[in-house]
């Protein structure tokens, strides 16, 4: 069995000195490697060659094709709409199930433990698969996708609001209390103001990656900019998928830059 290593100080004592686990860490990455390449089948050989299909279909999308901007529009303001839509009705319906969820506020353990699992379940649910499973039931368009940015919106601002209730001072809270205060006025008083401006500011975020989300809901038949995309795909026409992703790409980053100086303000 392998000794501890320990080293001597100047004054004679020994002080053990623990084992670096970086070799075993990468021993057992290198073995994870090795098995994942052997169940997906990824094929080096195969990436080598086909890698310069990406440039052919890159070269195609450049110039992109200016006359169908006037097509896109439309679709574009529905993804927007139905990001924010969703990202606002989300971030609303998260504040009561992150109460339920924090075990500071809900002293029922039964409540605590099947409102996180209720949002853990959502969080696994892919939004693309959310989104399929919506058109099923409301048909295709916009309203589908609204619903799948909902579901992921709940579950990721949900989960973020939780945990910074649980972190939170609970002096004023206990103080409310004392004072007559009910749990619920309490919570308002005291535990909002603390947790509100990380509030606004992941509910502002979240915002900004669902309006990428909602950009390829339409391969499933959710409405938005993502049919276009998927249909000029389809027909291979990528001078079409070039302007498609120019504006979706000046799109995002007007709304990073708004988003990112509000957030500054708030934070």
């Amino acid at each position: 069995m392998l000794k501890a290593k320990s080293i001597t100080l100047p004054n004679g004592k020994t002080v053990p000195v623990k084992r670096s686990k970086t070799p075993l860490i990468i021993v057992v990455l290198l073995i994870c490697c090795y098995y994942s390449v052997q169940i997906t089948g990824f094929n080096l050989q195969v990436l080598t060659k086909r890698i310069g299909q990406f440039w052919v279909i890159l070269v195609d999308m450049v110039p992109p094709n200016w006359d169908y901007i006037s097509k896109l529009w439309k679709p574009l303001f529905d993804t927007i709409k139905m990001s924010l839509l969703g990202s606002i009705l989300g971030a609303v319906f998260a504040l009561p199930l992150a109460y339920f969820a924090s075990s500071n506020m809900s002293k029922n353990k039964t409540v605590v433990v099947a409102t996180k699992f209720i949002l853990s379940l959502l969080r696994t649910l892919p939004t693309l698969v959310a989104a399929l499973i919506a058109t099923f039931i409301f048909g295709i368009g916009t309203t589908a996708g609204t619903i799948a940015i909902f579901i992921f919106t709940i579950a990721y601002i949900g989960k973020l609001l939780y945990e910074q209730i649980e972190n939170a001072d609970l002096k004023a809270f206990e103080a409310m209390q004392s004072m007559g205060h009910s749990t619920v006025s309490a919570f308002r008083y005291a535990i909002i103001p603390q947790i509100l401006p990380n509030y606004l500011s992941n509910a502002i975020f979240c915002f900004e990656g669902n309006v990428r989300y909602a950009a390829i809901l339409g391969y499933v038949g959710a409405g938005g900019i993502g049919l276009m995309l998927n249909e000029s795909l389809g027909w291979r026409n990528y001078a079409n998928v070039g302007m498609i992703l120019l504006l979706l790409a000046a799109t995002v980053f007007i709304i990073e830059t708004i988003s990112e100086y509000i957030r500054k303000k708030l934070l």
